[in-house]
């Protein structure tokens, strides 16, 4: 590390293959983040200089760059004016619980800010298909919330929540852009016992790609929740639109 300070790293591993069908900026970021998750780059490190990172790399700095932008759009970098480019304490701690907890209870586990912009907050009939999955007559009032949730400013997830309203008729004067879905349930005696899930990748529409800041057609996954309580009667159904490379669900197989 020569004069360095200790708190700095001097070398990303890999190189930038100009033949491989990822453009080279995408190539960057994984490289960095995927030294990131290895812990060879810890929180509060300083990358090296970009001349540096360029000649390891093989890129020029225009494309370097653009994937250091992208890192810290996704919370995993932080940039300092005229000292260069620093790990951010959110970048070593990307992975979602196979638990069923909000939001808000993943976040604060993590040790991280949430934060969410609501999008829509109406009740509306139920369609047909949502009448089925959650057990009520089509047309009954659901509550619809749409929200972008955020973790210290970067947006992960767009997700839309539809709940019966005769669950909880005052749901409508909660401001969900500060309070937990969840709490407000659990005052109201709604207890989410498990969550169904299935999660698919497919790629992001022009609204999707708006709010999680990310180019139409980037690849993201979709997952379809339907929570039940400990009687498995239905009590919402999520779709939740997460940008793709930031989140991973942990889970774990067991041969029966």
């Amino acid at each position: 590390m020569g004069a360095s300070r200790m708190s700095d790293i001097r070398e990303v591993a890999g190189v930038v293959l100009p033949d491989y069908p990822e453009p080279l900026w995408i190539q960057a970021v994984n490289l960095i983040r995927g030294e990131i998750e290895k812990r060879v780059l810890k929180a509060g490190m300083r990358l090296p200089p970009e001349r540096e990172l360029c000649k390891q790399l093989g890129i020029s700095r225009v494309t370097l760059r653009k994937a250091l932008g992208r890192l810290v759009e996704e919370g995993i970098l932080n940039a300092s004016h005229g000292r260069g480019w620093y790990v951010a304490q959110v970048g070593a701690k990307k992975e979602w619980p196979n638990s069923l907890e909000s939001f808000s209870e993943t976040a604060a586990r993590m040790g991280l800010t949430p934060r969410s912009e609501v999008l829509e907050a109406e009740a509306t009939p139920a369609t047909i298909d949502e009448a089925e999955s959650l057990g009520i007559a089509p047309g009954a009032l659901l509550f619809r919330l749409e929200r972008v949730r955020l973790l210290e400013g970067v947006p992960i997830a767009l997700d839309l929540t539809r709940i019966p309203l005769a669950l909880v008729p005052d749901i409508g004067k909660v401001d969900f852009g500060s309070h937990s879905l969840y709490s407000t349930l659990s005052e109201a005696g709604v207890e989410p016992m498990r969550a169904d899930s299935t999660i698919e990748a497919t790629k992001a529409g022009d609204r999707a790609a708006e709010h999680l800041r990310v180019a139409a057609g980037d690849p993201i996954l979709v997952m379809h929740q339907l929570a039940v309580n400990a009687d498995e009667d239905p009590l919402f159904a999520s779709t939740i639109q997460y940008a793709g490379d930031r989140y991973r669900l942990r889970t774990s197989f067991a041969r029966s």
